[in-house]
């Protein structure tokens, strides 16, 4: 596990920079089973967690939900049968910030306890 679940989140304000690509890359290393996806021209990290049901994977949301409420930061999370689909990205710059890769670390230590 690297040492981002460990960090807060900082706030972001608009006109902010926007993470470099070699930034993106670096902190990528360290989530390697995100993925950058652009919607609507906008980066995103995203990556899918399988449960074995659809209950699984809706207490997975809300504990998700839980951490996103106390960082202040909030993603786009799409629950299925025997899955969730977690989006990371920062509205305010249209774009991904260092938070992202903060809050998918901690996302993924939420679906390994």
């Amino acid at each position: 596990m690297n040492e981002l679940f460990r960090m807060k989140c900082v706030g972001c304000r608009a006109g902010e920079p926007r993470l470099t690509a070699a930034e993106i890359r670096q902190l990528s290393s360290q989530v390697p089973e995100w993925r950058v996806r652009k919607v609507h021209g906008v980066p995103r990290i995203e990556r899918t967690f399988a449960f074995k049901d659809f209950a699984e994977a809706l207490a997975f949301a809300n504990r998700v939900g839980l951490i996103a409420e106390e960082e202040g930061h909030h993603p786009v999370i799409i629950t299925e049968w025997g899955k969730s689909t977690v989006a990371w990205w920062t509205h305010k710059i249209r774009g991904l910030h260092r938070n992202d890769f903060i809050m998918a670390s901690k996302t993924d230590l939420i679906f390994l306890n």
